[in-house]
């Protein structure tokens, strides 16, 4: 095989225009030859205003899709439907990818024949290195754990993944009628196959880490409702529905003993304060994810009348 086949790099951006032309920048001063890499960016309706096309114009290896659909997965397979590469490769519009990224994460896919993913470290930072707020503290320990995600889900993040085109031609696109979990759910239907799955340190993206409470309410119940959706769609029984649904409720008012537990382990917290900060965002999040549960299974059972 070419020791530099052609990759298509694939990033979905909604209302991220700021970002997005950051994220172009790193990709534009790759390591990896020009010539055997392109960018595809899929608007997936933006506002006007952001002027995402104008955006894209701006760099010369990349190219402007468009997507009505609401939802990255919709705006990811879209992206598939023009890659030319034999990788593909996905990042998202607020990542930065290091100079070496794409060069790390083609020789990592090439160095492991029957490779069907690689999953690359997904590298948080702060607004203000020296003053972060809770909800970045709590991201620190919780944020895109790539290789947990592997270990237990069988998948990982679209914001740091390689994979080759023959792998989607086989099991095919994302689930686009997941609010989120559609990465995992993917990842899995790869390691059902067979494949092997790499995770990849020196493959790495730096992501900003979520700082307020709006963003982290917005990302759990996506999450939340994301995770159960993936789950539930597996189940043929009500039954079973109803069992995974109490599970899921009672996991997320139980109290959070052993996260507790490790937070004020960990050394990474210089003080008590900060300890009980992230040990109350925790909280925060597991009452988040309860409610939203609630509210998708009341909204279910109210369509049914």
């Amino acid at each position: 095989m070419n020791v530099f086949p052609m990759v298509s790099i694939i990033i979905p951006v909604y209302n991220d225009g700021i970002r997005l032309k950051k994220c172009l920048e790193a990709l534009e001063n790759q390591s990896y030859p020009t010539d055997n890499y392109e960018v595809i960016v899929i608007d997936n309706a933006s506002d006007k205003e952001q002027n995402i096309k104008a955006i894209v114009s701006q760099f010369s290896q990349t190219h402007y899709a468009y997507e009505a659909k609401q939802g990255s997965y919709s705006a990811r397979n879209k992206g598939l439907s023009l890659a030319k590469g034999e990788i593909i490769a996905f990042t998202d519009s607020d990542c930065l990818p290091t100079i070496n990224w794409l060069k790390n994460g083609v020789s990592a896919l090439l160095a492991h024949p029957n490779c069907g993913l690689v999953a690359g470290k997904i590298e948080l930072f702060f607004r203000n290195p020296n003053q972060p707020t809770a909800i970045e503290l709590y991201e620190s320990v919780t944020a895109f754990p790539q290789e947990k995600l592997l270990a237990e889900y069988h998948g990982a993040a679209t914001a740091n993944v390689f994979t080759y085109r023959k792998i989607f031609d086989e099991v095919g696109g994302f689930d686009d009628s997941l609010k989120s979990n559609g990465d995992l759910e993917w990842g899995n239907r790869v390691y059902e196959k067979g494949y092997e799955q790499i995770y990849a340190e020196e493959v790495c993206i730096f992501h900003p880490a979520r700082h307020s409470w709006s963003q982290l309410y917005q990302r759990t119940i996506r999450l939340a409702s994301g995770s159960f959706q993936r789950q539930s769609k597996a189940l043929t029984s009500s039954l079973q529905k109803q069992l995974l649904f109490l599970g899921y409720l009672r996991y997320n008012l139980t109290p959070p003993i052993n996260f507790l537990i490790k937070v004020f382990r960990d050394q990474r917290f210089q003080s008590l304060e900060e300890k009980l900060q992230v040990s109350l965002v925790m909280f925060f999040v597991r009452y988040c994810s309860a409610w939203e549960l609630l509210r998708v299974k009341l909204g279910k059972e109210s369509a049914r009348l």
